[in-house]
């Protein structure tokens, strides 16, 4: 029995469904148990095929190069993190992770896995990634980076409304206000993005089960935050705050080339979103700017002179 149930059951890695895909061994990164079977395979001589060039992939990426071992990344789409971030950082990613010695292979799709011989004898056996061209990637491991499945099955049982997870409004409260849902099983409006959508990170997993929790205990509760993700790839901390639009203009304050950067996405002359690698300040003050919606000169947004305090 309940007065209120909370349902944070979360989500699971995706597996591709084609041929051979029970038949390989196959890495997927999502509980410390996955990374430390994962460990032992990232080491100097070893050679790693990682499918997918999302945030996962690319960190697995990224670590296996600092590791020593020789890596390609196999992404279907046009350019890495497609689908969370715009051209700009796509291809600032793409270039950071080729002048890595990472081979990144873009718009290639995976028709299937197979163990093929090796060795002299035969007797060594090793991983094949089939890709859509008629090509092959022979490897020793194989990372499957491809997203993440909501644990929205006993949701779904119960009859809750579900879209890509568990559909709550902004109290957190399911189609059934008695019970309420949280983390990454939860799809929830949200007006930064302009749609309702899954925030998959710790922090809003934390913070929107808080959110939950005073939800339940009658207190009022209003969780519509604004989306932040981050990423650290070979030393490089990538922040994103708010939801990049190709329809938004970019202000560009610092240089890629020096390492440290932030690119200002505007409607107007208001800041809607920002996006910067080791700049962990200006995107402190960037995340304000958001958050009070006041207009700015994008003159002196771009000039690096100007403090981002005095903005």
């Amino acid at each position: 029995p309940y007065d209120k149930l909370i349902l944070c059951t979360g989500g699971r890695a995706r597996r591709l469904a084609v041929p051979g895909a029970d038949q390989v061994p196959l890495h997927t990164l999502r509980t410390i148990e996955d990374a430390q079977a994962l460990a032992p395979a990232l080491r100097p001589g070893r050679s790693v095929v990682v499918v997918g060039g999302g945030w996962i992939g690319l960190e697995v990426a990224a670590t296996a190069r600092q590791q020593g071992a020789e890596v390609v990344v196999v992404e279907t789409q046009s350019r890495l993190c497609e689908r969370s971030v715009p051209a700009e950082v796509s291809a600032y990613l793409l270039a950071l992770h080729r002048a890595q010695g990472v081979r990144v292979l873009l718009g290639a799709g995976v028709r299937g896995f197979a163990r093929v011989a090796d060795g002299a004898d035969g007797a060594d056996l090793r991983s094949e990634v089939l890709l859509a061209d008629g090509s092959a990637l022979a490897c020793d491991t194989i990372v499957l980076g491809v997203g993440l499945v909501p644990n929205d099955e006993l949701a779904r049982e119960a009859g809750l409304a579900c879209e890509g997870g568990v559909l709550v409004d902004a109290q957190c409260r399911t189609s059934d206000p008695h019970i309420l849902a949280a983390g990454d099983v939860a799809v929830a409006p949200n007006p930064w993005a302009g749609r309702s959508l899954r925030l998959e990170s710790w922090q809003n997993a934390q913070e929107q089960g808080m959110a939950a929790a005073r939800s339940a205990l009658g207190q009022a509760v209003d969780y519509q935050p604004l989306p932040w993700f981050w990423s650290d790839q070979y030393g490089m901390n990538l922040q994103i705050y708010g939801m990049p639009t190709p329809a938004h203009r970019v202000v560009q304050r610092g240089d890629p080339a020096s390492g440290s950067f932030v690119l200002f996405y505007l409607a107007g002359d208001v800041v809607q979103a920002a996006v910067g690698a080791n700049a962990a300040r200006d995107l402190r003050f960037a995340r304000r700017l958001i958050e009070q919606r006041k207009p700015v000169d994008a003159e002196r947004l771009a000039d690096l002179n100007t403090p981002m305090a005095k903005l």
